[in-house]
């Protein structure tokens, strides 16, 4: 995300972040082989698809971490991938700790960003897994100050309470959990043992433990509507399947390699 177009912050760093990079004119070095436009990384949490791509980013100029103190704790013992990273190009943490409502306010880029926490599951790997502390799981709300719009990255979200609702009406554009269409998924296609709610997120159908993602959109004030973080056994990857046409009615999208959204 950027608010110019030449200052870029990265929303967690997925394993194929190089691909990512290499096809982004925008994302290209302009100073320098060694140059990178990325400002910052931001983390929602510790999971590996959300920051094994951090080893992507060690041979470029020094990274500017934003993370809650948890996923620090779990990124320098139980996944040490930051000390790797003090190896090659250093890092410089900047804590995001979690508040009811959300925490401080952080100027990035010339962008204004909050952490909010929401509910959802640590790693595997993460000393905090059974316990149900929201403070491992983060939304993060993204204000342009020139405008005054907002966007509400949420990427893992296991249930839509409250709180959850105040932040998705307070933007523009929501872009959340597209995981899992139904609670079962993996059961049913025979690709693991876990339901969706196991693993920290909300399916779009609805469950056994009330209404799933497309009620909460559907009453969400937001104009723009969008899916991310979607896993390869959800139907809605079929374009002209029933799941796709559900979406396309309800006037939700569907995320996709290169999209490009201006707010």
């Amino acid at each position: 995300m950027s608010a110019n177009g030449d200052d870029w912050v990265l929303l967690n760093a997925s394993p194929d972040i190089g691909a990512q990079l290499r096809a982004s004119k925008a994302l290209q070095p302009r100073h320098g082989v060694r140059h990178s436009p990325i400002q910052a990384v931001v983390l929602m949490d510790s999971q590996i698809d959300h920051v094994a791509g951090l080893l992507s980013l060690r041979e470029g100029q020094r990274l500017q971490l934003y993370c809650t103190p948890e996923s620090y704790e779990d990124l320098t013992g139980s996944l040490p991938l930051l000390k790797a990273l003090d190896k090659y190009c250093g890092v410089t943490w900047h804590p995001m700790p979690l508040e009811p409502g959300g925490g401080a306010w952080h100027e990035i880029a010339g962008l204004r960003l909050q952490a909010v926490p929401v509910p959802g599951k640590a790693p595997p790997y993460s000393p905090r897994r059974q316990t149900e502390a929201r403070s491992d799981n983060a939304a993060v709300l993204i204000e342009d100050p020139a405008t005054g719009k907002r966007v509400l990255y949420a990427p893992g979200l296991a249930q839509v309470g409250d709180a959850e609702r105040k932040s998705l009406d307070a933007c523009d554009c929501v872009l959340v959990d597209g995981t899992f269409w139904t609670e079962d998924e993996m059961l049913t296609a025979g690709l693991g043992t876990k339901r969706a709610a196991d693993m920290g997120h909300l399916s779009q159908c609805d469950g056994p433990h009330g209404p799933g993602m497309l009620k909460a959109l559907d009453a969400c004030a937001a104009k723009r509507k969008v899916l991310i973080h979607i896993n390869n056994s959800n139907p809605i990857l079929d374009e002209d399947g029933a799941e796709r046409a559900e979406l396309t009615r309800c006037g939700i999208e569907v995320a996709f390699d290169g999209m490009e959204l201006e707010i």
